[in-house]
């Protein structure tokens, strides 16, 4: 299992942060997605068969690119 801690500089409410929880959770591997308005980080872990650029992919499509 991977997890990773990232900076997205789009999340400005909880509805970001859900939105995010939501499209990542829907991905095959992803276990559990963290975020916090206040930092605007998010923490996503995962395994095979998500990807690091998998996530950072989905994260772009949604226009929630990580720092």
């Amino acid at each position: 299992m991977t997890t990773k801690t990232f900076q997205v500089p789009n999340i400005n409410c909880q509805h970001c942060v859900m939105t995010i929880q939501r499209e990542l959770g829907e991905l095959q591997g992803v276990k559990s997605v963290k975020g916090d308005v206040q930092t605007k980080e998010v923490t996503v872990e995962w395994e095979a068969p998500a990807t690091w650029d998998s996530i950072k992919s989905l994260l772009a499509e949604i226009n929630y690119s990580p720092a």
